[in-house]
């Protein structure tokens, strides 16, 4: 894996890599061991918001793949990337959608280039 600036951290060296694993999105239902009850009502939860809607299941897949890519989860850019492609959404949806998300997330860091305006005006007195 590419680090950046050249550098690789290969597998079985605490890289990403090896934090990340596909296979343990399959155990996500362990998180009950702790306190199923709070499982249960979180599951209970999140099939509510994923059922269809004003938005159809659909459209929240789609929004939820470009929400994963916002926030770097890869275990939900694999879970829902694979949900898009089970909806019929195709990898130009899927391009698109992440475009989207990164677009904004892009302007929202540039957007803070204000209070770095604001702090140099400050300095400037």
């Amino acid at each position: 894996m590419n680090l950046g600036f050249g550098r690789q951290c290969p597998p079985g060296r605490g890289g990403p890599m090896d934090y990340y694993k596909a296979e343990h999105l399959a155990h996500f239902a362990s998180i009950a061991e702790g306190n199923k009850e709070l499982a249960d009502r979180f599951f209970a939860w999140y099939g509510a918001v994923f059922a269809d809607g004003a938005l159809s299941a659909r459209e929240k897949a789609l929004l939820a793949l470009a929400v994963a890519h916002a926030i770097q989860c890869p275990y939900c850019i694999d879970a829902y990337t694979k949900s898009c492609l089970e909806a019929g959404l195709s990898l130009e949806h899927i391009t698109e959608a992440v475009h989207v998300a990164s677009a904004i997330r892009g302007g929202a860091s540039l957007i803070h280039t204000l209070q770095a305006h604001n702090a140099v005006d400050r300095s400037s007195l």
